[in-house]
């Protein structure tokens, strides 16, 4: 799919650091009400935020912030020990009114526009696959998108990003971790999803700081059950991840 992007330039940008090289690449939705509104609000000076990319639900594609400047995406954020991802990241907004406003699967059209732009920039930027994240994944506290409907397998299919299997997802026999639980397991299960790139805490106890990771990992690779419970397919899924950055 050849690539078709309409100029829409917003002025919220800064430079990129000298030493800042691209290596990520984070997806959002808009959550707002239209998409019209959506590109107003990014491209007005008063708001402060931005992304290069939105694609509409047509897969209509509009270039705001050039990939050589650094956009207004992704706020406060952490991945694989990198902070402050704006410096390194290019961002794309899919229009969508989200959570609030009648969350809904993403367009055919969008998702095609989707796969061409991403695939686009993860070959360009030689970005890792590890390093293709949703809003949710570098700010879980905060965000919820781009959420459990979109399509992050058909992303991996055509080489960008990562999804793991699900054939392996049966009951291993291990209890389920909730909000509450403490020792060993919710430890080990803290450090393997801070090892594969959450901000995640430490300590052995699965408090409300853990929980809000737990969901932004189901949302993204595991996403047909949203529950905040660190259950078999969890485990089997964090580990296959882990496994892909050896």
């Amino acid at each position: 799919m050849s690539l078709h992007i309409i100029d829409r330039p917003s002025p919220n940008f800064s430079a990129r650091p000298a030493d800042a090289a691209i290596d990520t690449l984070i997806l959002h939705y808009t959550g707002m009400q239209s998409g019209q509104a959506a590109i107003e609000r990014l491209c007005d000076p008063a708001a402060q935020v931005s992304a290069h990319y939105v694609i509409d639900e047509d897969g209509t594609i509009h270039r705001l912030v050039d990939e050589q400047h650094k956009a207004w995406h992704a706020g406060a954020s952490s991945w694989q020990g990198t902070e402050d991802l704006n410096r390194v990241s290019v961002g794309i907004e899919l229009v969508n009114p989200g959570h609030e406003w009648g969350y809904r699967a993403f367009p055919a059209p969008q998702l095609a526009s989707c796969v061409a732009l991403a695939r686009n920039i993860v070959e360009r930027h030689a970005i890792a696959p590890s390093r293709v994240v949703g809003h949710s994944d570098v700010a879980p506290t905060r965000k919820e998108d781009p959420g459990e409907l979109f399509d992050w397998a058909r992303l991996a299919r055509h080489g960008v990003g990562l999804w793991p299997p699900a054939a392996d997802d049966d009951d291993d026999g291990a209890p389920a971790l909730a909000l509450g639980a403490q020792g060993p397991a919710v430890a080990a299960m803290q450090a393997a999803l801070g090892g594969f790139g959450y901000a995640c805490p430490t300590g052995g106890v699965f408090d409300a700081a853990t929980a809000p990771v737990v969901i932004a990992f189901q949302r993204h690779f595991r996403p047909a059950v949203v529950d905040g419970r660190f259950d078999a397919a969890c485990r089997r899924r964090l580990a296959w991840l882990l496994a892909q950055l050896n």
